[in-house]
């Protein structure tokens, strides 16, 4: 049985929501990626905080990146799955809720990896595949 553990990109970071959106962009500059967790106080996950929320969240309306901050952008409910957690339920999770990438937490309820779409496509069959773009890019 396949994980999201066996599936994640493992070593995923936070990003406190008190962080400036300047120092967001460089921190995914810096680990080749498009989306970071926000995490509380307490290191809990609240939101997700992607490339394109800063530039049409903040750039394009003008905003200043050094000014606003991961938690004004971090909006809606954050999604997750456990570490352990079957690949079916991760498709599940990522289907559901139309989302595209989805942290993964450990017992502690700690981050211990990303699943993205690239993710998806290494790990799962075509058929998993269509159905999973099916689900996620259909109009509604």
């Amino acid at each position: 049985m396949t994980k999201a553990a066996d599936i994640m990109h493992p070593g995923a970071q936070w990003i406190p929501a008190t962080e400036s959106l300047d120092r967001a962009a460089q921190l995914m500059r810096e680990l080749n990626v498009g989306a970071l967790p926000v995490s509380d106080s307490n290191e809990r996950l609240c939101g997700i905080l992607t490339d394109r929320d800063i530039v049409v969240g903040c750039v394009a309306r003008g905003g200043d990146a050094s000014r606003m901050t991961a938690g004004d952008l971090a909006k809606g409910t954050p999604r997750w799955i456990s570490a352990d957690a079957d690949v079916s339920e991760v498709l599940r999770e990522m289907e559901e809720h139309r989302i595209r990438r989805l942290p993964v937490i450990d017992k502690n309820k700690r981050l211990v990896g990303m699943i993205s779409e690239a993710d998806l496509a290494r790990h799962l069959s075509d058929q998993q595949i269509g159905e999973f773009v099916e689900k996620v890019y259909a109009t509604a």
